[in-house]
């Protein structure tokens, strides 16, 4: 009965929150805001299809084309950093703290030249977003990406700042391992975007 008196005693605040579900709150909030992403993708995604499918318009417009090359390239680079920031999540996990140092300066480092060389690309792609229905949903598609690669990057910089520090631990890597989700649903949808806007 003491016991139980003392431990009420000790307790100040509102009773902890009732949990339903397994997933801790930072990473499932991460996950929804995810899902609203992917719909807001999902808009562009049917101004895209309309133009191809349905009004049998041609991918590119007459007289435009795409640097495939260039976008090939890119999309490497971007997929290489969803391994380098891999490799900060394990090096942090085995208290590795120059791996995780080096992984998230990579990381950071090649999302960084993605997305200088999109921006490069739009300086010499030779259309404009008003020149054709075809150019307003590839910049759409592509600048939405690239907008989010941009957040990405702001989080990137705050994790690695973070990282060197000495914030994080292999107790405590929520805030490393939340951002991480982010950065690879970012590559995930440039694979969308990059195989529909520019092989398909």
């Amino acid at each position: 009965m003491e016991a139980a008196a003392i431990a009420h005693a000790e307790h100040h605040g509102p009773p902890p929150a009732n949990r339903s579900s397994r997933v801790e709150p930072a990473t499932l909030g991460m996950l929804l805001f995810i899902i609203s992403e992917v719909m807001i993708f999902g808009a562009f995604f049917t101004a895209y299809f309309f133009i191809r499918v349905v009004t049998k318009n041609p991918w590119p417009a007459h007289g435009t084309k795409l640097p495939e090359d260039v976008a090939g390239i890119n999309t490497a680079i971007l997929l290489s950093s969803s391994l380098t920031i891999h490799w900060a999540l394990t090096s942090i996990k085995n208290n590795n703290r120059f791996g995780l140092k080096a992984g998230m300066v990579t990381t950071f480092l090649l999302g960084l030249t993605f997305l200088t060389v999109q921006v490069n690309e739009y300086v010499h792609i030779g259309f404009a977003p008003h020149d054709s229905a075809q150019a307003t949903v590839f910049y759409s598609l592509t600048g939405l990406h690239g907008a989010h690669v941009f957040i990405g990057l702001c989080l990137l910089l705050m994790v690695t700042i973070r990282a060197f520090r000495g914030h994080y631990s292999p107790e405590r890597h929520r805030g490393m391992e939340v951002p991480g989700i982010y950065w690879h649903f970012v590559d995930i949808m440039w694979i969308i975007v990059y195989t529909t806007v520019y092989v398909i």
